[in-house]
């Protein structure tokens, strides 16, 4: 298939006529869960993928200086702060990842306001698809040193006149979390929680994210096993190759490697992930200014918090738009929320769970 029998629009055709690829032979990939697309091009033996990410696809991305009811009133994607139709944020990350040294993919070009990038291709072989066996334990230790590399050499805070990496504030967190109430709760229960069930919640999860440390370096915050390419013929911590960062955050280091041990997609056993949590510490507290104990508070916290927001991620995916395979997955996401709630810093949300949604209970 080449671009003249292209599975695009003439303006991306026109995009790539621009990038100097417009006589590529294109290869549409399988797409996720979001509104972005991706083809492969191939083109006198060198490959890259266009991403097609549709500015008015999804509701606006958060303007810097928004309220909480600013953001509110924008939608979802403003009020967690995700990156939605900006594609600045993409190319803005991507760069600030490969000045630290990580492999994150080159942009040829990019056309933001069309919603185009011509990217570098690493590859199709996901952490998700080879990491078993063998090889399971050295890919997730490249992994866990590519987050203390990014720990010991973080990139600069990306800003600009398109782009301003935000914090990921307790705004954020609650309204990721809330998605357990508004979506899993419903599903599993068959009604809605009542106003106050949904308000002590929030105050819960509101409690616990104010006990984190302050956010205080750029964190990925989808960094796992879906997201993660193997790239052997590099060395060390470059043999993994991240994409999918546009939603990043200036955020908490602990969250990044919650994304990698309690995958919503793969199993990871208890064993590898609690040994991949002491390499990350040992090698957090060699390179200096490491405090243990708030780490793995931290760790605790936004454990329960992602949780919290991937079921009812999933339970929105299955419910609203009819993506019922997401319930595939409910039961490991499940087994780890439990999991999450046995750590004693969730005391409070554990009782709560306990009361109102037993089964969830540990």
């Amino acid at each position: 298939m080449s671009v003249s029998e292209k599975p695009f629009d003439d303006a991306a055709a026109a995009f790539l006529e621009n990038a100097g690829w417009q006589d590529a032979k294109a290869r549409p990939l399988a797409g996720d869960a979001s509104t972005r697309r991706y083809v492969r091009l191939a083109r006198n033996g060198k490959s890259a993928l266009l991403m097609i990410a549709p500015p008015a696809a999804e509701s606006p991305a958060c303007p810097p200086e928004a309220s909480e009811t600013e953001r509110k009133a924008l939608g979802y994607n403003a009020l967690t702060r995700l990156a939605g139709p900006n594609l600045n944020a993409f190319t803005a990350i991507a760069d600030a990842l490969r000045s630290a040294g990580l492999s994150a993919p080159e942009v040829y070009a990019a056309d933001a306001d069309r919603g185009y990038a011509l990217i570098e291709d690493l590859g199709d072989d996901l952490f998700a698809r080879i990491a078993d066996g063998a090889n399971e334990t050295a890919l997730y230790e490249a992994a866990v040193d590519a987050l203390l590399h990014l720990r010991a050499h973080p990139p600069a805070r990306p800003e600009s006149d398109a782009y301003r990496m935000l914090d990921y504030d307790r705004t954020a967190m609650g309204a990721e979390a809330a998605l357990l109430a508004q979506w899993y709760w419903p599903l599993k229960t068959g009604a809605a929680p009542s106003d106050d069930l949904q308000s002590e919640y929030a105050a819960i999860i509101d409690a616990l994210t104010a006990r984190l440390s302050h956010p205080h370096a750029v964190v990925l915050r989808d960094f796992h096993a879906e997201n993660l390419l193997w790239l052997p013929r590099r060395e060390g911590f470059r043999r993994v190759g991240v994409i999918d960062f546009q939603d990043g955050l200036f955020g908490h280091l602990a969250y990044d490697l919650v994304s990698l041990l309690e995958d919503a997609r793969r199993d990871v056993a208890p064993e590898l992930a609690g040994a991949m949590i002491e390499r990350y510490c040992a090698g957090a507290a060699a390179a200096g200014d490491f405090g243990r104990e708030a780490f793995l508070s931290d760790y605790a916290i936004l454990a329960a918090q992602r949780n919290a927001k991937i079921l009812g991620i999933f339970a929105r995916l299955a419910r609203r738009d009819g993506k019922r395979r997401y319930l595939e997955f409910m039961p490991r996401v499940e087994a780890l929320f439990r999991r999450d709630l046995a750590r004693e810093p969730l005391n409070p949300l554990r009782t709560f769970i306990a009361a109102h949604l037993p089964e969830l209970a540990p």
